[in-house]
């Protein structure tokens, strides 16, 4: 077989599978899209900073991916209150708040240990605040919300046309109202830059 001859059928073979996989990610896209989110038995979300979207996964498996916005200042982990940044790390949805001035809300458990070991060391925060922020993950509640290093870390809707939050996570309000219906208190939440 000549040259010429092989390198043409390199082509149309290189051209038909790129053709497939296209086909595969959009009929993967319409699957997700179809997913609904009510019917969730294992829900986690994970929140990308850095491609500004939020996954919801069950069972390890990715369902559906959502546009969102962050902090006005987005790029650093969160270290105190009005740093306009959204922490980073795991935590878990401690409340639901049907009756949020952004639509719908989600409270996350910041601060998180880490940041109470983070505070405490650096003199933001006092012994007492350490451990009741620590005694509230213990027990899966509420983290105090109104010490140095911040808190009120929320999913909310408001609009994702730019970083407008003071720190929290902001969704379309129709998104938001599909999330706020399918996860439950509990649900763990990984923020990664």
């Amino acid at each position: 077989m000549n040259v010429r001859r092989r390198t043409i059928i390199l082509i149309l073979v290189a051209a038909v599978l790129t053709a497939a996989v296209s086909v595969l990610s959009q009929m993967a896209t319409k699957q997700m899209q179809k997913t609904k989110l009510t019917e969730l038995k294992e829900p986690t979300l994970t929140i990308r900073k850095s491609d500004r979207k939020l996954e919801v996964y069950d069972g390890g498996k990715l369902v559906r991916t959502f546009d969102m916005v962050l902090g006005f200042s987005p790029d650093k982990d969160k270290e105190v209150e009005g740093d306009g940044r959204t922490p980073e790390g795991e935590f878990y949805v401690f409340t639901k708040n049907p009756e949020s001035r952004f639509h719908l809300s989600l409270g996350l458990s910041y601060p998180a240990k880490d940041d109470a070991s983070r505070g405490f060391a650096g003199g933001l925060i006092s012994k007492d605040e350490h451990d009741q922020i620590v005694r509230a993950i213990d027990e899966r509640g509420m983290p105090p919300q109104k010490t140095r290093l911040g808190g009120e870390i929320y999913i909310h809707g408001g609009g994702t046309a730019n970083d407008w939050t003071d720190g929290c996570v902001a969704l379309d309000n129709e998104e938001m109202t599909e999330l706020f219906q399918a996860i439950p208190v509990g649900t763990k939440v990984i923020i990664k830059r």
